[in-house]
């Protein structure tokens, strides 16, 4: 008896291209912008922490490791690092003074933004350089790509917004 081949995945396939296309566009606007401290001085972990705390200031050390899909331990081991480095700062929450709450130093902060506004603006140059037509296609792509990222499990096992 002969087994008929297996058909390909078309959305195996295209996951593939959009992690990808992604990874590409991540990895070529950090090379032209540069990275926000020098890869000697700060983990990819800490840069991940750097960035949770700068998108949501005033986490926790419990919430940025479910958002980080990392042990608690890890991340406070990752927060002490970062405050002995001048870069995050503890303060009580007001409610639950065992709860630290998480932000960046006003020289982190800006550091942080002028970085991320430098990527930016190497990545509005790459799309200046493209047709109106592309743009649109991508402002499109881009909504749909949220739409898939809040399908994607939230590493506890659900939907991000189910």
């Amino acid at each position: 008896m002969t087994v008929p081949p297996a058909v390909p995945d078309p959305n195996l396939a295209l996951a593939e291209e959009l992690f990808a296309a992604v990874g590409q566009l991540r990895r070529q606007s950090r090379r032209q912008a540069g990275r926000p401290w020098p890869v000697a001085t700060a983990s990819g972990a800490q840069i991940e922490l750097i960035r949770l705390v700068r998108r949501q200031p005033g986490t926790s050390v419990a919430e940025a490791a479910a958002e980080l899909g990392l042990a608690a331990n890890t991340v406070s081991t990752l927060v002490g690092q970062l405050v002995t480095a001048g870069v995050l700062q503890r303060t009580p929450d007001p409610d639950d003074r065992r709860v630290a709450r998480l932000a960046l130093t006003a020289t982190a902060k800006r550091r942080v933004d002028r970085w991320r506004d430098q990527r930016a603006a190497v990545l509005a140059n790459a799309l200046a350089a493209l047709s109106r037509d592309d743009r649109e296609a991508l402002r499109r792509a881009a909504v749909i790509m949220a739409r898939l990222s809040a399908a994607l499990p939230d590493g506890r096992g659900r939907n991000q917004h189910a």
